[in-house]
């Protein structure tokens, strides 16, 4: 999805200069503790599933909505995780724009509708073990969630050194 006529509003008042923005993380996992995540068009980096929460839009709506848009899936939220931000959930865009993410991170199960990427700003889905996610490139908003909630261990893929100039949608 392009960006929101609010966010529109927003930087052609203030420009490229940084702005805080609520959204949502969703860990979608299925019977086998698999996680879900989709490879962005943008940067082809893998990522969780979630977005922007949109103006008058509850977050847990917002979940819902991001989930079914990027994947396909109709899901359950099965858990209300944590909400993260700080230096991690910085971004700044190829277009200069910057931006600090306060996400907050739900769980959730498949419940129904069919596994297909969005094929605008996800070019592909994949279903990981905890294991598998040290050999993938994570972009640096699921790099810094998956840090915070002990599913990488500390020393791989430090999102420290992953440079703000790549986010992952």
């Amino acid at each position: 999805m392009a960006m929101s006529d609010y966010v529109q509003r927003l930087r052609a008042l203030i420009g490229k200069q940084l702005l805080l923005m609520p959204s949502v993380s969703v860990l979608v996992q299925d019977d086998d503790d698999r996680l879900l995540l989709v490879r962005h068009a943008d940067s082809g980096l893998w990522g969780l599933v979630g977005g922007a929460v949109e103006t008058d839009e509850r977050p847990e709506d917002a979940a819902i909505r991001e989930t079914q848009e990027e994947t396909g899936l109709l899901v359950e939220l099965t858990g209300l995780v944590t909400a993260l931000g700080g230096p991690g959930f910085r971004v700044t865009y190829p277009n200069g724009d910057e931006t600090a993410y306060v996400t907050i991170v739900y769980e959730a199960r498949p419940v129904g509708g069919a596994e297909q990427a969005d094929g605008d700003e996800v070019l592909e889905l994949g279903w990981f073990s905890r294991e598998d996610l040290s050999a993938i490139d994570l972009g640096a908003i699921a790099l810094a969630t998956l840090h915070e909630l002990g599913w990488k261990s500390p020393g791989t893929d430090d999102p420290a050194s992953h440079p703000a100039a790549r986010p992952e949608g």
